[in-house]
């Protein structure tokens, strides 16, 4: 007997919402920051140091499997030198307005629909997400009005944990009552998504490799059970629940 998928969980960005250019919006984002510090700096010059400053963050984060509180994020590693009490008052907004200023995020072409029918063809479907913030996640999905088709939407900032650490998936898990060995994930990054969804023993993961995209780079850890281009390609892989149709996939060798 072939496996059995009763459940589908997502990775966001880069997976289901991608970065659109907006000039304007990134602007406003970059202003907005400014002025929430105080800081006499250029906007944009400001954009850039915090960039810079993200990066040591983001090291010690993925080190770690770690999300911090956006209040130490940003007293501690972005603007250690600013008034902590304005800076904690703020941090969340700030935050907010930082991932803003990276762009715009819309869902992937064929997104909507696309999980709208998985959802009628029975699968229960989940979000596991690594990112910083907390009110961004809320906010989309109530815009996009697909909150009802998420049984769990787990994301680094709240629960502190980020992919690959297991525990991450064990919550989406729990909380979306599935079994791994009845569950897929789809991401685009390998060794974060697809390493963590093996090591939490999914029984399929899937690649994603958008056009533009970097090549993937497959090893043997890292090696999914194949790979999608479009995001509608999964209403090909999952034909109603609790099939999986593998031959969908595009497989790659290492």
């Amino acid at each position: 007997m072939g496996k059995e998928i009763r459940a589908i969980f997502l990775d966001l960005g880069g997976t289901f919402r991608v970065v659109t250019p907006n000039p304007p919006y990134v602007d406003a984002a970059v202003r907005r920051m400014a002025e929430l510090t105080g800081t006499d700096m250029e906007p944009h010059a400001f954009h850039a140091l915090l960039d810079a400053r993200y990066d040591g963050y983001r090291n010690w984060a993925l080190k770690y499997m770690c999300e911090a509180p956006m209040d130490m994020l940003w007293t501690r590693w972005l603007v250690p030198e600013y008034d902590k009490a304005r800076i904690t008052k703020n941090a969340a907004e700030l935050t907010y307005q930082y991932r803003r200023a990276k762009g715009e995020r819309k869902v992937v072409e064929g997104g909507i629909s696309t999980v709208k029918e998985l959802h009628a063809r029975g699968y229960t479907l989940g979000i596991i997400s690594d990112l910083i913030g907390c009110d961004e996640i809320d906010e989309w999905l109530d815009a996009d009005k697909l909150r009802p088709y998420f049984a769990t939407v787990q994301q680094s900032s709240v629960t502190m944990l980020r992919k690959p650490h297991p525990a991450i998936y064990f919550l989406a898990l729990s909380e979306a009552k599935a079994l791994p060995e009845h569950s897929a994930f789809v991401g685009d990054n390998l060794k974060r998504d697809i390493i963590g969804a093996k090591e939490s023993m999914f029984a399929a993961t899937i690649a994603v490799e958008y056009a533009g995209a970097s090549p993937l780079k497959l090893t043997e850890e890292n090696q999914p059970t194949g790979v999608i281009t479009r995001f509608d390609q999964l209403l090909d892989v999952f034909p109603g629940a609790p099939r999986i149709n593998e031959d969908a996939l595009e497989k790659r060798s290492i």
